[in-house]
């Protein structure tokens, strides 16, 4: 990538308060076109909600700047965010299980026909973007007018995800798009993120497990209530330490401490009691 071209999305010193609340507190990354930028976020929170809304266009940031493509951008809706080309699929995916796939794909943006004077939705054609584009990506629907709800959690997935690249995507926010799936349909939707970055998209994934995160990631960004405490790339992090950061570090070495001394508490109880056993005492210390 030329070093002169801006990334697609770069987030300045952002911050976001809610009252006296800090969401999130002179948070920075960027993520460049083909790029994965992904951010991991603990416990409760992290700020990973107020993050996802306020690059989504549905909180304005207190302080700082959000650039799309090197360019001061305010966004003062959803809508706005999504004309800029900047997709959030969340965790409930938008989708409506009773519903079509080619429904579902096109919710909102239904391609039409016009029929004695009249526009009505273009099923068949719809119909046919949706079967092609869900074969894109590996995912051959038996019919495109099954209910979504019949599909496994990972077609939801991609079905998500093929939504937003199909309406012209730059930027793809995934919010911990593996955190109910098994292991076979997790390696689906990683797929489906590698192929969405060979399209030069910049996707951003949110997750809490680092070994999907990982093999996919060019940057690791940590957030640890609103603030930024971790941010690298992938050629100077090793998955260990990412994983350290991400299991609190210091305050994990702690805790296992503190279980090995319950542990020696434990033995060391075990142990007089078999002692006094032996001795001809019971274990109210009355000779047996």
């Amino acid at each position: 990538m030329n070093s002169a071209t801006p990334p697609l999305i770069e987030f300045r010193n952002v911050s976001k308060f809610f009252g006296s609340v800090i969401a999130l507190q002179e948070v920075s990354f960027s993520v460049e076109a083909g790029g994965v930028s992904c951010c991991l976020l603990g416990d409760n929170g992290a700020g990973k909600s107020t993050l996802i809304k306020t690059l989504a266009g549905v909180h304005k940031p207190s302080g700082g700047e959000i650039l799309l493509e090197g360019e001061v951008v305010e966004f003062d809706s959803p809508r706005d965010a999504l004309d800029a080309g900047i997709a959030t699929v969340y965790q409930d995916l938008a989708l409506v299980s009773l519903m079509s796939v080619t429904r579902n794909f096109f919710m909102g943006r239904e391609p039409l026909r016009r029929v004695c004077g009249i526009n009505i939705f273009d099923v068949r054609r719809a119909s046919q973007i949706a079967r092609e584009k869900m074969a894109e990506v590996g995912i051959n629907i038996r019919d495109p007018n099954q209910a979504v709800g019949t599909m496994s959690g990972g077609e939801r997935q991609c079905l998500a995800i093929a939504r937003a690249i199909y309406f012209g995507a730059k930027v793809l926010i995934l919010d911990e798009p593996t955190a109910a799936l098994g292991v076979k349909q997790s390696g689906i939707v990683l797929k489906m993120v590698a192929q969405a970055r060979a399209r030069g998209i910049g996707v951003i994934l949110i997750t809490h497990n680092v070994h999907h995160a990982y093999p996919i990631g060019d940057k690791f960004a940590i957030l640890n209530r609103g603030r930024q405490i971790y941010y690298k790339d992938k050629k100077d992090a090793s998955r260990e330490e990412v994983l350290s950061m991400m299991a609190g570090g210091r305050e994990w070495r702690e805790l296992e401490f503190e279980l090995k001394e319950f542990d020696h508490a434990d033995g060391a109880k075990a142990k007089k009691k078999t002692a006094r056993q032996v001795a001809g005492h019971d274990g109210r210390g009355e000779r047996i």
